[in-house]
C-alpha cells in the first residue's frame, strides 16, 4: 500500500489543498511518519510559516470522532493542562478537512508546531517518565472533570476492543509467524486478561478518557519541559492503561520496572495512586503488547510493523508464558484489591 506511487498521491492530494490553510501549493512539503495516519510538514517558501498536518487513514475515525478529539485537545490547551499540539483552522474556520487520494476521500487537520524532540535512545527516560506520570494523572483528573461538548464521541479501549469481539486493530491470532504452540498460550492468556479484568471493573475511578498511546515517539522534549502529541487514539479506557502504551514495543526490556516505578511517583505528586491500583499494571503490559501483536498483523505494510516483524510475536509468545507464570489462575492477588464495579 505505502509505495512510491501511493506516496506521491497523498502529497499531491494535501499539495492541492494547502490554500485551505493560506499556504501556497508551492509549500515545501515533507513525509514525517506514516502508520495508522500520515504526518506531513509544510513550509511555505514565502512567510516560512510550518505547520504540521495529519492525514487520516480512511476507515478508521469518523469525522465526529475527529472532531471530539480536537474538541478535548482545545480544552486541554485553555486549562493549561498539559502542552500539545493546537489545530490551525481552515480559512473558512472549519478543522477538518477533506482531501481527494485518487478517489478516496481522506480527512485531514492541521497543526501548529511544538518546539523539542522525540527522547533518544540510552536518553534518562525515568526522569522523563517521573514528568509523563504526573502528566497522566493531570489528564485524568481533567477526563474526569471536564464536560464534554454534545455528539462527543470516541472508539472505546475495553478487553471486546482489543482482543475480543470487536477487534479494532485487528485478531492476534494472525500474529505474524505464530505457532500452534503459541496460539494456544495466547488463548490461555487472553482468557486470563479478561477474568482479572473484570475483576478490576470499569468503575468511574478507574475508566475514562484517555490519550492511549503515549509512546516515545509521542512524546517531545524542550530543554525541561516535555509535551505530549498524537491523541489519534484517545478513547475510553482504563486510566492505568496509559502507562502501558507509554511502552509500546518495549514492553520485554529489563528497565521496564525502573519506568513504572518513576511513573507511578511522577503520578503520586499530582493525585493518590493506592497499591491495589499499581498490583494491576502487568495485566495492562500484557494486554497491550497482544493489542500490537494484532495490529502489527493486520498494518503489515506499515514501516513499524515490518521493523518488528515475527520477532515480536515471539516476543509476545515469551512475555505470556511468564505472565501465566506469576498471574495465572491460582494468583488471587492481582485486581483482587479494591474492585470497582
Amino acid at each position: 500500500m505505502y509505495d512510491a506511487d501511493f506516496l506521491t498521491r497523498l502529497s499531491s492530494g494535501l499539495r492541492a489543498a494547502l490554500p485551505r490553510w493560506g499556504l501556497a501549493e508551492t509549500a515545501e512539503l515533507t513525509l514525517l511518519t506514516i502508520s495508522e495516519n500520515a504526518t506531513f510538514r509544510a513550509r511555505d517558501p514565502d512567510s516560512g510559516a510550518e505547520v504540521i498536518f495529519r492525514v487520516h487513514r480512511p476507515g478508521y475515525h469518523t469525522k465526529a470522532e475527529i472532531a471530539s478529539e480536537l474538541a478535548w485537545l482545545g480544552a486541554l490547551g485553555r486549562d493549561g493542562v498539559v502542552p500539545t499540539l493546537t489545530a490551525i483552522p481552515q480559512t473558512d474556520g472549519s478543522l477538518i478537512a477533506d482531501i481527494d487520494d485518487g478517489g478516496t476521500i481522506r480527512h485531514a487537520v492541521a497543526f501548529g508546531l511544538l518546539p523539542g524532540r522525540e527522547p533518544a535512545e540510552g536518553e534518562d527516560l525515568p526522569r522523563w517518565f517521573r514528568e509523563l506520570g504526573a502528566i497522566n494523572a493531570r489528564l485524568h483528573a481533567h477526563a474526569k472533570t471536564w464536560t464534554r461538548p454534545e455528539g462527543f464521541v470516541r472508539k472505546t479501549w475495553d478487553f471486546d476492543a482489543m482482543l475480543g469481539g470487536v477487534q479494532l486493530w485487528g485478531d492476534w491470532r494472525e500474529g505474524l509467524g505464530l505457532d500452534d504452540e503459541g496460539r494456544a498460550v495466547l488463548e490461555q492468556t487472553a482468557a486470563r486478561l479478561g477474568e482479572l479484568l473484570e475483576a478490576y471493573g470499569h468503575g468511574e475511578d478507574r475508566f475514562g478518557l484517555v490519550h492511549a498511546d503515549m509512546r516515545v515517539a509521542n512524546l517531545l522534549v524542550d530543554g525541561d519541559r516535555l509535551s505530549v502529541i498524537d491523541f489519534d487514539d484517545c478513547g475510553f479506557s482504563w486510566y492505568l492503561y496509559d502507562f502501558a502504551a507509554a511502552i509500546s514495543f518495549i514492553e520485554h526490556e529489563p528497565y521496564i520496572p525502573e519506568l513504572l516505578a518513576a511513573w507511578i511517583e511522577g503520578y503520586r505528586t499530582v493525585t493518590p495512586l493506592p497499591d491495589a491500583d499499581c498490583a494491576i499494571m502487568p495485566v495492562f503490559i500484557m494486554l497491550r503488547r497482544m493489542l500490537l501483536t494484532a495490529w502489527i498483523a493486520s498494518h503489515a505494510e506499515t514501516p513499524t510493523a515490518q521493523a518488528m516483524g515475527e520477532a515480536y510475536t515471539h516476543g509476545t509468545v515469551a512475555l505470556a508464558r511468564a505472565f501465566l507464570n506469576d498471574h495465572g489462575p491460582n494468583d488471587h492477588d492481582t485486581a483482587q484489591g479494591g474492585q470497582s464495579a
